[in-house]
């Protein structure tokens, strides 16, 4: 994708989450750690009630109140993702540009990585006017029982995707 604001290293794992933590000067308090590690080990989009109740279940003692104001601080500092839904927020281990493939059978939200072709992107700058400098892509289905498609043999060439699936 298209990213021109200031380049900042991607965050790809934890360490990275912790690192931009430290170069932003924000303090790794141990809930604001608990809440990282748990957001990248299930690696799923979950709203506050879900992280409260996983990290209370595996014995993590951390309020209610604190586990929503760490969610704020980190979203807002583009460490974590927040997705604003109808229903509430939810929060992503993923922070740089990317699309979502909404299940609408599990209601999982998966990450993936497209990059639409340049040809595309200055057609759609020349009918708007408008010069594109990011792109998020929101697909929405089902899940498909052969996981290689319905046009697992066909040849047509897609652009590619890159997904954490």
């Amino acid at each position: 994708m298209k990213h021109e604001a200031i380049a900042l290293k991607p965050i790809r794992s934890l360490q990275d989450a912790l690192d931009r933590c430290q170069s932003l000067g924000m303090r790794l308090s141990r809930q604001r750690r608990l809440i990282l590690e748990l957001l990248w080990e299930v690696q799923d989009h979950l709203c506050a009630r879900d992280i409260y109740d996983q990290l209370s279940r595996a014995g993590k003692e951390i309020g209610y109140t604190s586990v929503y104001q760490n969610l704020e601080a980190l979203s807002s500092h583009n460490i974590i993702e927040c997705i604003e839904r109808s229903d509430g927020r939810l929060y992503g281990n993923i922070s740089d540009p990317h699309s979502h493939i909404n299940c609408l059978d599990s209601q999982q939200i998966l990450d993936v990585f497209v990059e639409l072709p340049q040809d595309l992107i200055e057609r759609i700058e020349a009918e708007t006017g408008v010069r594109i400098t990011d792109y998020r892509i929101d697909f929405f289905g089902y899940r498909n029982p052969n996981p290689k498609g319905p046009a697992a043999n066909d040849a047509t060439e897609t652009p590619a995707v890159e997904s954490k699936l």
